[in-house]
């Protein structure tokens, strides 16, 4: 199993790698990952590799795909599983030096096949964010709507039109207002909002972004 944990620092995201086990390895960082115990199912051996270095459960974790190239693996695995971990803004756990978070877009040197779960982990979050709530994952339990618009644009990798985008995100009924107020630098206190999604006809969606453009 090898998990690409993501979390946005700043306006970033960012992944989390560790030291290479081997220091006679080609590639000083690597995406954290080991083979599932004999008493253990794939999915609980990837909760054990990704917890410690965390330091709590992610806010979600859940298969992306297997990887049964020929691309170089660390551990030379003939096999890989890849996860997603998505851990909330502000919920990672101090990190020492073997191990760190990297920009998506700033990656240093890993091995081809991780290289490629990491790409496929970011295509599946990208395919399912329209239908799925997967941004909440990475928020705190209460948030301002420009933070909301932020993390879509992170894992979307564009920009939004503030108007459409909030016009789509009432439109999904996913947040209501709470009592409380932030202030976001100048200007007038921002609204916290919380994910809540109401009950309606048909299924539960994402945001939509069909018109949502760019700025």
């Amino acid at each position: 199993m090898d998990i690409v944990s993501l979390t946005p620092h700043g306006r970033r995201l960012t992944v989390l790698l560790v030291r290479a086990g081997d220091s006679r390895a080609k590639e000083r960082w690597e995406l954290p990952n080991d083979a599932p115990r004999s008493d253990e199912t794939i999915d609980e051996a990837a909760a054990r590799v990704v917890r410690p270095r965390l330091g709590a459960q992610p806010a979600m974790l859940e298969q992306v795909a297997a990887f049964g190239d020929r691309r170089r693996h660390p551990s030379d695995a003939a096999v890989s599983i890849g996860y997603v971990a998505l851990v909330a803004s502000g919920a990672s756990a101090p990190l020492g030096g073997e191990a760190a978070w990297f920009p998506v877009d700033e990656l240093p040197p890993i091995a081809p096949r991780q290289r490629a779960i990491v790409d496929g982990a970011m295509h599946a979050v990208r395919a399912r964010l329209d239908q799925s709530p997967i941004a909440f994952r990475l928020l705190p339990s209460t948030f301002t709507l420009s933070q909301l618009q932020e993390i879509y644009e992170l894992l979307l990798g564009r920009r939004l039109h503030k108007a459409s985008f909030r016009r789509a995100l009432h439109a999904s009924w996913l947040v209501e207002p709470t009592d409380e107020w932030r202030s976001e630098g100048r200007g007038r206190p921002a609204q916290l909002f919380r994910y809540a999604p109401r009950k309606r006809r048909g299924s539960r969606r994402g945001v939509r972004f069909e018109g949502v453009s760019g700025t």
